[in-house]
């Protein structure tokens, strides 16, 4: 009985042993195998990297515990159209070409982009191994291993160089947002007949002029980049609440720390330490030195080059989901540096300050057409501005609207009386319009240029043109100021008088229009794309400039994409 038990439980260990060895058969043709003949490493590389991308095919791309590939199907579409053969060394030897990779990899951050994403610190640790240790250029596991990191880093470049790292939406202004297989290994092939990796590199990218123009400047901002990272601080903080404010001067005082402008970091600084502390850092930056804690100086220690990288990747990556080929002529908003470009044949013809939307009303992002524009405006006020300011206003005094020049106006167009209105009945909104007559004292200035969108907001003149001397212009309720409101009605006048034979207007209709105050509808036969963007940051002779996020909409996409990536 005993015996039988025993041969019994031999057959099971040995159908185990032969199971376990043919379901992992795969993963150990991928382990260490010397090849003593350079001439034969080719061969042995090859079938260690068709094993290899088998098992990463099974497994999301995991091949073991320190191996895994981010674009296996393209990796696998590219190798077996080369019989799996490797492209980037042969015979224990890196290829030219490699190492031009390689060198690309090294400077990533002139592209903007960081290079712990794509599989560098791997090969830079089998570089290393192979100077250390000769013989283990004698390993044909190693060779195949740098070969696919090497293949795998380089599509996920040609990945964020082409597409960018953004998730496309609503705004995105490209076709073919994902890239296939096919164009990956269609890519890699171009790289090899051509061998030519600037080139390649090159028409990869976008060809806005803006784009290239911040390229430029990133190497003199790498320069003198402070690469420490700082803590981020949180303010303001929830007032009266003890735990919250402990917690925002701890992190100040850190800061503050890093920055050598306190040399303690406990215990907690009094009022006074605190104080010298801030017009220390204050001094080293060049500020007024107060003393004082304010949203502005947070602002600056938040701030870091770090950070700013951070804007610059975003900006750029925002240049690639603009159309492939910009019109000829467009108008472009960059609402946080509150301005305005016409553009033609990529030179700015005219340039405007603007006023654009409060953070709570912002302006929105969008792509349009200029339709038409309309001299001496009514203004309809919006249903939001309604609601929050005059709602309130018209429930303690119905006249309200009266003092300041608005009437209110029913759905056959008909104006009511507003005492004859119970407002204390109405909570969201009411069942008028709110308008205001046309004249110089209009809201919209003189001048209003119409474009289909969703939101009801324009690009106008203003009777408050005195804000434009402000360096914060983030005022309006969402439309868009434009100083040079008249430059650019006559400049699309003039644009249509080019295009169109026997136009009913021109720039003289327009200024006597304007003289005689009279209201006029002027259709625009040849409509001018507008671009009404987010841009933080900007290339200027080979500098970059930075603007406030004023919408703190480059701070959610970098904590949601490059919170923790650092160079």
């Amino acid at each position: 009985m005993n015996t039988k038990a025993n041969i019994l439980l031999i057959i099971l260990i040995t159908i185990f042993t032969c199971s376990y060895c043919s379901c992992n058969s795969k993963e150990a043709n991928t382990g260490q195998e010397v090849v003593a003949d350079p001439d034969n490493m080719d061969q042995v590389v090859s079938s260690k990297i068709k094993a290899s991308l088998q098992i990463a095919s099974t497994k999301n791309g995991k091949v073991n515990d320190s191996l895994q590939f981010q674009f296996t199907e393209a990796l696998n579409l590219f190798y077996s159209k080369q019989n799996y053969q490797p492209i980037w060394c042969s015979k224990e030897k890196w290829m030219p070409l490699a190492d031009s990779i390689f060198n690309l990899m090294q400077q990533l951050p002139l592209e903007g982009l960081f290079p712990d994403d794509y599989q560098v610190n791997q090969i830079k640790q089998i570089q290393t191994a192979f100077k250390i240790d000769s013989t283990k250029k004698m390993d044909a596991s190693i060779w195949s291993r740098a070969e696919l990191l090497l293949t795998d880093g380089f599509i996920h470049i040609i990945k964020d160089l082409k597409r960018g790292r953004l998730e496309p939406d609503s705004l995105t202004l490209i076709k073919d947002t994902l890239l296939s297989a096919d164009y990956y290994s269609n890519a890699l092939n171009q790289v090899l007949k051509t061998n030519n990796l600037t080139e390649f590199i090159r028409t990869l990218q976008p060809v806005h002029k803006g784009y290239w123009e911040l390229k430029n400047g990133i190497h003199s901002f790498l320069d003198s980049m402070d690469t420490r990272i700082y803590p981020y601080i949180t303010y303001p903080y929830k007032k009266g609440n003890k735990t919250d404010s402990v917690a925002f001067i701890k992190s100040l005082q850190q800061r503050l720390y890093d920055n050598g402008t306190i040399s303690f970091t406990e215990p907690m600084p009094d009022t006074a330490q605190l104080s010298m502390a801030i017009k220390n850092f204050q001094k080293k930056k060049g500020l007024k030195l107060d003393g004082k804690i304010s949203t502005s100086l947070i602002k600056l220690m938040n701030s870091s080059d770090i950070e700013k990288f951070k804007r610059i990747a975003i900006t750029l990556d925002k240049y690639k989901m603009l159309p492939e080929k910009m019109p000829e002529r467009y108008i472009w908003v960059n609402l946080p540096g509150y301005y305005l470009w016409v553009i033609q044949s990529d030179t700015i013809a005219l340039e405007s300050k603007i006023i654009c939307g409060k953070p709570e009303t912002r302006t929105p992002l969008l792509h349009s057409l200029i339709t038409d524009m309309v001299t001496y405006p009514t203004w309809t006020v919006p249903t939001s501005i309604i609601s929050k300011q005059y709602l309130p206003k018209l429930k303690t005094n119905a006249n309200y609207l009266t003092k300041i020049g608005l009437k209110i106006v029913n759905g056959k167009g008909e104006e009511v009386d507003p005492t004859t209105i119970n407002w204390s009945k109405y909570t969201r909104g009411i069942p008028f319009s709110v308008m205001q007559g046309s004249g110089d004292n209009n809201a919209l200035g003189v001048l209003k240029f119409n474009f289909n969108n969703p939101y009801a907001v324009y690009l106008h003149d203003t009777n408050q043109r005195y804000l434009f001397k402000n360096a914060f212009r983030a005022l309006s309720h969402g439309c868009v100021r434009v100083q040079e409101w008249e430059k650019l009605a006559f400049f699309i006048a003039r644009n249509d008088s080019l295009h169109t034979p026997h136009l009913r207007y021109n720039t003289d209709s327009i200024r006597s229009w304007i003289a005689a105050k009279e209201k006029h509808r002027i259709d625009v036969h040849n409509s001018i794309p507008l671009f009404i963007q987010y841009f933080t940051c900007e290339g200027q002779n080979g500098k970059i400039r930075f603007y406030d996020d004023i919408y703190g909409e480059d701070k959610i996409i970098r904590d949601k994409f490059f919170k923790e990536k650092h160079l």
